[in-house]
């Protein structure tokens, strides 16, 4: 991961997985990047969210990504109102 590439940190597990959520200025779609721990190899994988977060995934760094999608939904703040609302 570059450091010019705009990404979050979603999790990191005690044996040292990391998952980060990035952004890709070229294409617009944001992404999930998995990087294994040194142990296994370090091996990196890259998700679209479709594919991160389909049904039956319920691991710790999927529950980040929904709690953190969750976190955005529910901000508030001037010029927000709820979908539906006028």
């Amino acid at each position: 991961m570059s450091r010019s590439e705009p990404n979050r940190l979603i999790y990191a597990s005690p044996n040292g997985d990391h998952w980060h959520l990035l952004f890709d200025p070229s294409t617009g779609r944001s992404f999930v990047r998995h990087t294994g721990n040194l142990a296994s190899g370090g091996h990196v994988t890259d998700f679209s969210l479709a594919t991160f977060l389909a049904s039956g995934r319920n691991g710790p760094e999927h529950q980040e990504l929904w709690h953190l999608i969750g976190t955005l939904v529910n901000e508030s703040g001037p010029g927000r109102q709820p979908i539906g609302v006028a």
